[in-house]
């Protein structure tokens, strides 16, 4: 049978992903559940939000359901930790970058839609499939502060820019770029547009400010592009594409980015098409996968019972398609159609009032009701 690593989280996680799993159960979704810990309270508890049994688990597991994560700085992160854990050194890193980079989860795939009768909508024209490099660029976690004497002398040998001198009060990221992993997700997202009958693949980039990563990009985009001569390839600098999404929302159809420009643009469109708590990706790898919804842990509504589900039963939806279930995930993807459409039971982020289980209730009985108009299919 599968077997699902359920990683609630901190915040929200536990209350959205709750509704998520009632939703795949009563849908009739079959799976092994394995509940494992993760997150901030792991982190106060032992001084590792990702525990080494979690991570084991979660290997050996067929797909990962994952909730929410809440993240602070180096400062909040050591005062957090009881006093026995004090002063060893330990550093909090982000459990769903490092389960990105360990399980080597390369692709992020955003598909991103407005969904019709949703008052949250800013335009009812977007459509789009978004494909994010997932391991590398300044999420790489390569990060100094103040500025080491090391770096500076490596700097200094390879750029003729100002160099900040060693030891000065100023921080610095690194972005990581490499061909191979850039050549897997420009790949991904061609691919995909093929075989989903899309028009065009859009690449983000400012390689006209960084002309040493974002030309690799560029590089290995035309190269992949040149395989695919159906297909129009199109480049635009990400701060041109974050305002033309706004505008004109239907231009974009699959678009590719690495980490950072990715994220941000994803954001950015979700807002465009109802509203980040809809949205949901997938993290995807060779051997494992991921499925989240992309709102943060929202620690100043947990425990309320006012949190918005569907971006969790979104993700959901996309684990059942993606471990062979696509009937579960379609019955899924109406109930949401559904209740929108119906519009009697929104969560409050969506001008509603309802609250997390009403929605929760609404989506139950959705699943089992007939829909006011059909929704488009969803990406595969």
């Amino acid at each position: 049978m599968t077997r699902i690593a359920y990683l609630a989280g901190d915040g929200v996680g536990p209350e959205v992903l709750a509704v998520a799993r009632h939703v795949l159960d009563a849908a009739g979704f079959e799976a092994e559940w394995v509940e494992l810990p993760v997150g901030w309270a792991e982190w106060c508890r032992s001084g590792d939000a990702l525990p080494a049994s979690t991570l084991e688990a979660v290997r050996a597991s067929d797909a990962i359901l994952f909730g929410a994560i809440t993240s602070k700085g180096p400062r909040e992160a050591e005062r957090d930790l009881p006093a026995r854990l004090q002063g060893r050194g330990l550093r909090y890193a982000s459990p769903i970058l490092r389960l990105r980079q360990e399980l080597d989860l390369r692709v992020n795939v955003r598909p991103i839609r407005s969904l019709a009768r949703n008052h949250s909508n800013l335009s009812g024209d977007v459509d789009l499939v978004l494909f994010r490099e997932n391991t590398e660029d300044v999420y790489a976690g390569i990060e100094a502060h103040p500025f080491p004497a090391e770096l500076r002398e490596a700097w200094a040998r390879a750029t003729d820019a100002k160099v900040p001198a060693a030891g000065s009060d100023t921080a610095v990221t690194l972005r990581v770029v490499t061909r191979a992993a850039t050549r897997r997700v420009v790949e991904a997202a061609f691919e995909f547009a093929r075989a989903n009958g899309r028009r065009r693949v859009t690449l983000l980039e400012k390689a006209n400010v960084m002309r040493a990563t974002g030309g690799l990009v560029q590089e290995v985009f035309r190269d992949v592009a040149a395989r695919f001569p159906a297909l129009e390839a199109e480049e635009l600098n990400i701060d041109a594409a974050c305002a033309r999404v706004v505008r004109q929302p239907s231009h974009f159809d699959v678009v590719v980015a690495t980490n950072l420009f990715g994220d941000i643009f994803s954001d950015i469109a979700a807002e465009v098409a109802g509203g980040l708590p809809l949205a949901a990706s997938a993290n995807l790898g060779t051997r494992h996968a991921l499925f989240e919804p992309v709102h943060g842990s929202a620690p100043d509504i947990a425990g309320r019972g006012i949190a918005n589900p569907l971006g969790a039963v979104q993700a959901a939806a996309l684990l059942a398609r993606d471990v062979g279930q696509p009937r579960i995930a379609d019955r899924i993807e109406a109930a949401i159609h559904r209740l929108i459409e119906a519009g009697g039971a929104l969560p409050k982020d969506m001008g509603g009032d309802a609250s997390t289980s009403e929605v929760e209730a609404a989506l139950l009985a959705a699943l089992e009701t007939p829909l006011l108009r059909s929704p488009a299919p969803a990406p595969t």
